[in-house]
């Protein structure tokens, strides 16, 4: 396995990225990981290399980049209130813009085999991998939405108005205790999910909170949930890419 960062260039500027290649002869299927509002750190590289693992190139890119190479949180409120503000200038046009960029990149990456791509998101980026396989039909084959936040809004790029326009195998990971998605939400997001005729499976993690998945979430983490993740991440992947 070998890691690289690198500057993908977009609309906005230079994104950075880190590409995680497994080990042996590529080309390798790829996995477009969508960070969570932390931002990127050593945790999601780790969560990145566990991907790789299972023989999927990665491409793990700082959504921040228009304003931060590297968004650290400073503690406390204080902390909390710049990340919540950097969440809320990131909107689905402007990762469209960088899902682009992304799939173009993988045109110059020898051992990306740019025909097999999948993408999963964290919190934040639940929208963003919905928005991602409806506007590139074509070439995401399956995506994951793990306790996605802001599922059901009233905007019109919410995540159950595109969803009835999926056509790739989706999975929706639901925590139990999420404030940031209600189970009549993601009732909501279930009937648009059938209405699209495509293979979906939304899942509730009974017991699990938001952010479950992450070991350095004291409080939410909940280890036999994340596995369970894992394994859903793995047989989703290995059956679409």
């Amino acid at each position: 396995m070998t890691e690289a960062d690198i500057d993908i260039p977009t609309a906005d500027g230079a994104m950075n990225t880190r590409v995680v290649t497994p080990a042996g002869a590529g080309p390798h299927p790829v996995v477009l990981f969508y960070m969570d509002a932390f931002g990127v750190r050593e945790e999601l590289h780790e969560m990145a290399r566990r991907l790789a693992a299972e023989g999927y190139l990665v491409l793990l890119p700082n959504l921040y980049y228009r304003e931060t190479r590297r968004f650290v949180m400073k503690p406390g409120e204080e902390g909390m209130n710049e990340m919540r503000a950097m969440m809320g200038r990131l909107d689905i046009g402007a990762v469209n813009r960088d899902t682009q960029a992304l799939l173009n990149a993988l045109e110059t990456l020898p051992a990306a085999d740019a025909r097999r791509v999948g993408a999963v998101g964290y919190c934040m980026s639940g929208p963003f991998v919905f928005a991602a396989a409806t506007e590139h039909p074509d070439r995401i084959a399956a995506i994951a939405s793990i306790h996605g936040a802001n599922m059901v809004t009233e905007r019109a790029d919410s995540p159950h108005r595109m969803a009835e326009r999926l056509r790739c195998e989706t999975y929706v990971a639901c925590a139990e205790v999420d404030k940031w998605a209600s189970a009549a939400d993601m009732a909501v997001l279930e009937g648009r999910l059938r209405a699209s005729g495509a293979p979906f499976r939304l899942e509730w993690y009974p017991g699990a909170q938001h952010g479950f998945v992450f070991p350095s979430r004291s409080g939410a983490y909940e280890r036999a949930s994340a596995e369970r993740h894992w394994q859903r991440l793995f047989d989703l992947f290995g059956r679409r890419l």
